[in-house]
Parts: structure tokens; sequence; C-alpha cells
């Protein structure tokens, strides 16, 4: 089986990247683990987008945003918003977000493959000439002239040999997993009242030991439904994301997570009166895990001077958004009004391979530098670019190093990104 290219991972920046290349002429096989596309919507039930703009950030008419998240993530909004009326920039439909992504890629003419997982690569001469894939019991072989990983955990690239970084340089710990979960019946008028106080009697029972959630308050989102709670507030600390049986414990302690708070809430609210819990997660949602060392590693020194990158293929301004890998706290570093950083083309370059490269959360950066640039909207803008980067390379018969990134900032500026 020959493909032009091939793209493990069917997450925002997996499915713009295998778009991206599709829509130039590649013909492109999209492998994705589960049964739909859309990552960490859908099977982490992550929610909402992390604003994506400059500020300010919440709540101001969109008339006062620079918007750093465009081309196909934009056009993947835009979509969304036809089928749900009335919505914010930061808010979606899980569900309906689903059925934009399979019609995004039919339209684009790429071949989908769900419950595919790359368990196997083949290299030769800085070439990865094929991958095995296992599907439903079966073994595929697949060969294609250029890869994409965009798989979060840099499963291709590990596969592959390349070098990379687990977590935080100082111990490898990674930032928290966390399983989302939501509730509904919730008088959200009467919960708003009693948050505050919420807050201290849920730091009081941790304090008391009756809490086992390391989590240092209770972290809740609005905007997907009258009477629906968002939850992303459960805390899995020190197992490795990717260790399976790892991440198989950390599912476990996170549900038992979710009924500690349910309870909780049920028992000292009286928003809660009338709830019931009605969604988690298929699977445990995972901040950070392996980051690839690529050509250029994209550091917070970077971010915060909001360096300018001649390669610069995506904007960026969510805070330092570190969750501590080891306890209680979150830490930030926000940017002001009107800052902003660029990510180097090179941050999705492996050093061992010509026709491999990386989007999404799993590029090239620091622990500091991945905190800030693994939110949604930025990994789908890095895909845009991975995609473009592909189907460039392919029909000017350069590799994804020597590809003229010019008519690659060219080619995305007349898709609509922004650089």
């Amino acid at each position: 089986m020959k493909y032009d290219l091939v793209v493990a991972g069917g997450g925002l920046s997996g499915v713009a990247a295998a778009v991206s290349a599709a829509r130039e002429g590649l013909k492109v096989l999209l492998v994705e683990k589960s049964g739909c596309l859309g990552g960490a919507i859908s099977n982490n039930l992550v929610y909402p987008f992390m604003p994506y703009w400059t500020k300010p950030y919440w709540g101001e008419a969109s008339k006062n945003k620079k918007y750093l998240s465009q081309g196909v993530f934009k056009e993947m909004k835009q979509r969304h918003d036809q089928y749900v009326s009335d919505c914010k920039d930061h808010e979606f439909n899980s569900e309906y977000f689903k059925i934009v992504l399979d019609d995004m890629t039919t339209q684009a003419g790429v071949d989908v493959l769900f419950h595919g997982v790359v368990y196997d690569v083949k290299t030769r001469n800085r070439q990865i000439t094929e991958v095995e894939i296992t599907a439903k019991s079966q073994k595929l072989s697949v060969q294609a002239d250029f890869f994409i990983d965009a798989t979060g955990d840099g499963e291709l690239f590990y596969l592959a040999g390349c070098d990379f970084q687990l977590g935080r340089e100082s111990d490898g710990f990674c930032q928290p997993m966390t399983t989302c979960f939501r509730m509904s019946g919730v008088d959200l008028d009467l919960f708003t009242e009693e948050r505050p106080v919420l807050q201290e009697i849920y730091k009081k029972k941790q304090a008391d030991g009756e809490i086992t959630n390391p989590r240092e308050n209770i972290l809740v989102f609005f905007g997907v439904g009258e009477d629906v709670l968002h939850f992303n507030t459960t805390r899995v600390v020190k197992l490795d994301p990717t260790n399976p049986f790892d991440v198989s414990r950390a599912e476990v302690i996170a549900r038992r997570q979710i009924h500690e708070i349910v309870s909780f809430l049920k028992a000292n609210s009286k928003a809660f009166d009338e709830s019931a819990l009605i969604s988690i997660a298929v699977d445990i949602g995972v901040r950070e895990s392996r980051k690839l060392k690529g050509i250029h590693i994209l550091t917070a020194d970077e971010i915060i001077n909001c360096t300018r990158f001649e390669d610069s293929i995506a904007l960026g301004n969510y805070d330092i958004d570190i969750h501590n890998p080891t306890g209680t706290g979150t830490s930030h570093k926000f940017f002001g009004d009107g800052e902003y950083y660029t990510i180097p083309y090179r941050s999705l370059l492996p050093k061992e391979f010509d026709n491999l490269i990386v989007a999404g959360r799993c590029l090239s950066a620091t622990h500091e530098a991945q905190a800030s640039v693994r939110i949604m909207p930025i990994c789908c803008c890095l895909g845009q670019a991975a995609g473009t980067a592909a189907a460039l390379a392919f029909k000017s018969n350069k590799t994804a190093h020597t590809v003229d990134v010019s008519a690659l900032q060219k080619k995305l500026l007349e898709n609509g990104a922004v650089l």
C-alpha cells in the first residue's frame, strides 16, 4: 500500500495536516486510533478553546481582538458554528465537531483509517520508508514519501528512533494527566453564588485528607448547556503518559477522583441537588509527554520575548500554563495586550530524518515553552503548516528540510493563516 503522505494521529493537528496536503493534490492516509476525529476534543473531552487571540481574553467584542490561529482552524470553527448558533469564540459542541472533521477530510479526499495504530517504523538512509499499522486485528504495511507525526505523544518519531525529551528537563516529570467530565441538572446561578465558599470547603477537606485530588481548587467551565457544567479538575501526578501501565493506573485514579468530587458537590452545594453525572471522557487527557529534540528547540525565553522567527509558521500568546507535575499548584506567565510570539518551522523538524515532520504538542520545545504552545488552536495551525510543507516538498522534489520556507509561508498566507 503506497501513499504520498501518511499522517499519524487524527486530532486537530493531524486533520489540518491531512486536509492541507490533500487539497494540494497529495494522496493522503490519516491514521486515527479511535473511531472519530478530533483527538483531545473527542477522546479527552477537552473544552473550551483557550484564547487564541490577543487580549482582552474573555468577553470582549470580536472587533477588539487580533486572532492568532486562523487558516484551517478558522474554517473548522466556522463550519462548526453553522451547526451551533450563538457560539462564542472559545465555545464548541464536541459532537458536532466530529461531524465537521468527517466532512472536511471526506471533501478533501483524505483516506481515513479509524481504529488504527502505528506500531513499527522502517527506515533507511534518513528516510522513513514504511509504517506498520494494526487495525481490527489486521496488520497493514504502508509506504509513503512523507510522514507526519501528529500523535501528541510523539509515537511515530519515537518508533523511528528520534531524539526526544520526556517531561521537564530537571526530573522527567510531565504535567498532570486529567480526565474531564460533565454534570447536568446544575443550578448555574446558584453555583456561581456558592462557588467561593465551595472552594474553601474543598481546600479544608483536602487538608483534612477527605479529598485526595491534589489539585488546589475545582476548575469548571460554562457554555456546554443551560444546566451543564464542564469539569477539568482531576489531577494525576508522577505517572508516565507514555507507559501503558502508568496510563492504565491513571485512568482508574482519575475516575475515583471524579466520584470524590461529585459526592463532595452533592453533599455541600444546593446547586447540585438535582444534578447527575452525564459524561466522563473516554481517555484521560495528557498535557505533556514526549517532545521532539529537533533542529530548533523552542524555549521559554523565546516565547516570553515574543521572538519573531524568519521561518515563522504559526503564532501564539497563550500563557505559560504549568500544572504542577508533582502535586498542587498551577503557575502562569501571561502576555500583555497585543503581545504574541511566533513558532519556527525548524521546531517541526527532527534531526534524524528528511521526510518526517512533527505537528502538535509533541513539537520540539522545552517543558515551559510547550506549556504555552500545546493548546488546540495552535496545534491545529502547526498541523496546517506541516501538511502544507509536505505537499510543497513532494511537488518540488525537496525534503522537509530543504523545502522553500518562503514558498511555504506564502502558501499558508494564501490559505488564510497568519504568520
